[in-house]
């Protein structure tokens, strides 16, 4: 079970209060403040999603008309008429298969992080794959136009992941939401458009 609320700052306190699973709502939030990607009625993959707090904002804005398909390794606690949650590992064959039966998609999400090793350039390199692994299932099952955003541990290969974004969309860029901790080198890619 996830425990949300290990850290006793103000977006953990002020998740607590305003209901959302983890302080990571606010990270969300912040990236959509500035580029407005999750609008009602839409179909969102949210990928690392325990234990839930992405979901939570995502099903707000989508509506009962929308759907948010949710997928992590950990039990996801996100629950409402208009989430699905999928446990298993984006890399098997089982869990894309359930990814493409509710696509496609006209955003996909991810604030997935591999477990930590605590040796920077592996955790880098974990991060990498991981998110290589997100935008190679928004190539497969994100719609024309639609937006794609994933955390990434700031490293050498994050430049070439945007380079790459830029290849796939028409605006691709990076942000570090204030809501991230200062002392985190995560950052978000940000996908806008798919062509």
């Amino acid at each position: 079970m996830v425990q949300p609320f290990i850290y006793n700052d103000q977006y953990a306190k002020k998740a607590k209060k305003e209901g959302y699973l983890a302080r990571s709502a606010y990270k969300l939030k912040e990236i959509l403040d500035e580029f407005n990607i999750i609008k009602p009625g839409q179909k969102i993959l949210d990928i690392g999603s325990a234990p839930g707090s992405w979901l939570q904002v995502a099903s707000k804005i989508i509506g009962k008309n929308g759907l948010a398909v949710g997928v992590d390794l950990s039990q996801i606690d996100a629950k409402a008429k208009n989430i699905i949650t999928l446990k298993g590992d984006i890399f098997s064959d089982k869990i894309e298969n359930e990814i493409a039966k509710f696509g496609p998609y006209d955003t996909i999400i991810s604030d997935a992080a591999p477990n930590t090793t605590g040796i920077k350039d592996r955790d880098q390199t974990l991060s990498y794959e991981l998110v290589e692994k997100t935008i190679q299932l928004s190539e497969l099952y994100l719609k024309t136009g639609g937006s794609f955003v994933a955390k990434i541990f700031q490293g050498p290969d994050t430049k070439k992941l945007l380079q790459h974004m830029k290849n796939l969309f028409e605006i691709a860029r990076a942000t570090k939401p204030k809501a991230s901790r200062d002392r985190s080198f995560e950052e978000y890619i940000i996908g806008i458009r798919k062509i």
